[in-house]
Formats: C-alpha cells, structure tokens, sequence
C-alpha cells in the first residue's frame, strides 16, 4: 500500500541565509497484516466519508499524539479526527 500525505510546506533557512523549502508529500509504503487491511476496507465501505488516506493519516496521528509528539500540527489533527469527519 502506497500512501502520500499533503503535508504543509515549511521554508527553512539555512545558515548561510539561503531560503529552502522542504517537500509536501511524504510517500509511505508499509507491508499491514491482511486482517488489518480487510478491517480498513469493512470500515472505508461502510464509511464512504473516509477513504485509505483518511484513516491511515488519523491512525498515525493518534499513535504519534498517544505516544508523547507535541507538535501542534499532529494535536490538531488528531483533536480533528476525534469530532470531525476528514
């Protein structure tokens, strides 16, 4: 399974003053147990507001945000998916 994310872009300079910008999609690939994969798909047909993206996104924000990451971008995110539909 491929996943991109559209992250947002971040300019970072570097210690010469040069302006960067880094990437906005992450491509992740990841081998999942088939029984996981068929309760993604269960709940993606039951559910056609989310889609594989939607809830590997949300699932990844919620390991991260249970797992100690304070970054305010991940907070949210997973906040979101608590009360909010992708």
């Amino acid at each position: 399974m491929t996943i991109e994310s559209h992250l947002p872009r971040r300019s970072i300079r570097s210690a010469g003053g040069t302006l960067h910008e880094e990437a906005s999609n992450i491509s992740l690939e990841a081998e999942v147990p088939e029984v996981l994969f068929e309760g993604m798909r269960s709940f993606i047909h039951s559910n056609p507001d989310w889609d594989q993206y939607s809830v590997i996104t949300s699932a990844l924000a919620g390991f991260l945000f249970q797992n100690g990451c304070q970054n305010a971008f991940v907070t949210q995110h997973y906040l979101d998916g608590l009360f909010l539909r992708p």
